[in-house]
């Protein structure tokens, strides 16, 4: 546990959370170039807590798998005392889709 964050690595897969077990009750998911997971985990990571900070109990967690063209990022996280809705699912979508905000991701993380 590093300041407050778990950082797990399994092979090509890491994963960042605040909270063990790792659980998704609300997730999304998409692909990035290769750049330097551990920056951009914390990135992806604060958006969408500023995304999601509404639900009571959320906890974010992000897993970057590197795969031989890309890398498959799976965000979003556990929520204790709360239940998402169709639009927390999109608002999460829409966040991991904006062009300008993965622009940043990946001048961050290259």
């Amino acid at each position: 546990m590093k300041n407050g964050w778990h950082i797990l690595r399994d092979g090509a897969r890491l994963t960042l959370s605040r909270r063990l077990p790792v659980r998704f009750d609300i997730a999304a998911e998409t692909t990035l170039p290769h750049m330097r997971p551990v920056p951009l985990a914390h990135m992806i990571r604060q958006d969408v807590w500023r995304c999601l900070q509404h639900l009571r109990g959320f906890a974010p967690v992000v897993v970057v798998d590197r795969r031989a063209t890309d890398m498959l990022i799976s965000t979003g996280g556990r929520i204790d005392g709360a239940r998402a809705t169709a639009r927390d699912r999109l608002r999460l979508q829409d966040a991991l889709a904006d062009p300008a905000t993965r622009a940043r991701w990946i001048r961050c993380a290259t």
